[in-house]
């Protein structure tokens, strides 16, 4: 089979099993009655961002070809993985054994983004491809994989039930036993990393510079947005099902194809950055970001999956996501490879993963779930419902709490906004 064919393979599977749950999980959760726990998953991932990957990195360095770690990584993460389906699928369920496969589960693939990455770029070089024209291409089947299983979820019914989980499982375990059949990556013969400057521990002298630390703070301010919405998207749009006038909507039956919508404009969203770049700056493409999470926010808080205007918000909600997440994770990240010396290059990047995936998510996600405990989760209680339905009064404050929540999150990130434009001195000069 063709290598970049093949290359194509691994990364539609190696987010597709990611995107079998990611958008859905809090939909399962809050239907088992956990809604007030939803934000430790999300959590969970960015708790696990800040050190697995740098570990799991060292041990390819060293001793583990990575396309064999790959493999490794993705069996071990498939099986913790179904351990959390199986306590999912209990009459009574023990939230700390499922939360405890789980995190194992997340612990293992995180890493994998990163190493797959190393695998691909490996294996083209070794065929002699130039990386930077081949790669991107194969890159995109990965978001495409990330939508099939979406809809896959969404279609087949597995978005509120533990099956998603089975199903990411079983895409792992095809991943992984696909790994060990792709070319060796011989482990570095060279001086290998050490944990410090795996993690990206260097560059952190960077924090010395005061454009750059105001850079890294804003990241992670931004990074505590990346979750919110994968995590409560779905429960939300979802839960319409359980409030008076709205139960049966097509939007609410179909929470996950609607969010797909996010990953399909974040596909097209990315080309726009190259042009971006050069005309405004990072300065003004970060701004543009911060302004699209609100928008984000604002039209979730307006919206509804009924009404022609409430779908049509939510929509427009999901079509800003791709300028939100793209204008600040690939903006970003071409910044730093741009103001940073060649020799902490990689350093530097580290560190931007770490104050946005690690710390930015992990806060972000916590506090998301503060905030919508008190504001929606208060007014949760099934014994209230009639026939399956909240009546009018209660859906009204269900509705009215999950508003105020997005506009909260909304008014969030225009304060970010603002805060960023004053604080953040940069001059642009624009290109032809």
């Amino acid at each position: 089979m063709n290598i970049k064919i093949r290359l194509t393979v691994m990364n539609f599977l190696q987010f597709g099993l990611w995107g079998a749950y990611l958008t859905s999980m809090g939909a399962f959760l809050a239907g088992a009655g956990f809604a007030s726990k939803i934000g430790w998953f999300y959590a969970a991932q960015g708790f696990v961002s800040i050190f697995m990957p740098a570990i799991i990195g060292i041990v390819a360095d060293r001793w583990v070809p990575a396309q064999k770690l790959l493999g490794i990584c993705h069996l071990l993460a498939a099986v913790f993985m179904a351990g959390a389906a199986y306590f999912g699928a209990q009459p009574v369920i023990d939230f700390a054994a499922m939360f405890t496969c789980y995190t194992i589960s997340v612990a293992f693939y995180m890493p994998t983004i990163a190493l797959s990455n190393s695998v691909a770029y490996t294996v083209l070089r070794q065929n002699n491809f130039d990386t930077v024209k081949v790669f991107p291409p194969i890159r995109v089947f990965g978001t495409v994989g990330f939508i099939c299983a979406m809809l896959t979820t969404n279609f087949a019914g597995f978005q509120t039930s533990y099956t998603q989980w089975y199903f990411s499982a079983v895409l792992g375990i095809l991943l992984g036993v696909y790994c060990f059949t792709l070319p060796n990556c011989p482990v570095s013969e060279g001086k290998a990393k050490t944990l410090a400057e795996a993690m990206g521990l260097k560059a952190f002298a960077l924090f010395k510079e005061k454009q750059m630390a105001i850079f890294f703070i804003f990241s992670m301010l931004l990074g505590m947005m990346l979750q919110i919405t994968n995590g409560f998207a779905n429960p939300f749009i979802t839960g319409f099902n359980e409030l008076a006038g709205y139960t049966g909507s097509w939007g609410a039956n179909n929470a996950n194809a609607l969010i797909s919508l996010s990953q399909m404009s974040e596909t097209l969203c990315i080309l726009l950055i190259p042009f971006a770049l050069k005309r405004f700056g990072i300065k003004k493409v970060m701004l543009i970001s911060m302004f699209a999470w609100m928008l984000r926010f604002g039209f979730l808080g307006l919206g509804n999956p009924s009404t022609g205007t409430g779908i049509v918000l939510l929509i427009t909600s999901m079509i800003v996501y791709g300028v939100a997440f793209d204008f600040f994770n690939v903006s970003g990240s071409l910044y730093v490879d741009l103001e940073t010396d060649p020799d902490i290059r990689s350093s530097a990047q580290g560190v931007f993963m770490l104050m946005t995936n690690g710390f930015g998510a992990t806060i972000g996600s916590l506090m998301a779930q503060k905030v919508i405990n008190v504001l929606v989760n208060s007014h949760l209680n099934p014994a209230l419902m009639v026939d399956g339905v909240y009546p009018p009064a209660i859906s009204q404050q269900i509705m009215s709490g999950w508003a105020n929540s997005w506009f909260i999150f909304s008014g969030f990130a225009l304060v970010v906004a603002v805060l960023f434009a004053v604080m953040f001195k940069y001059k642009h000069v624009p290109q032809n």
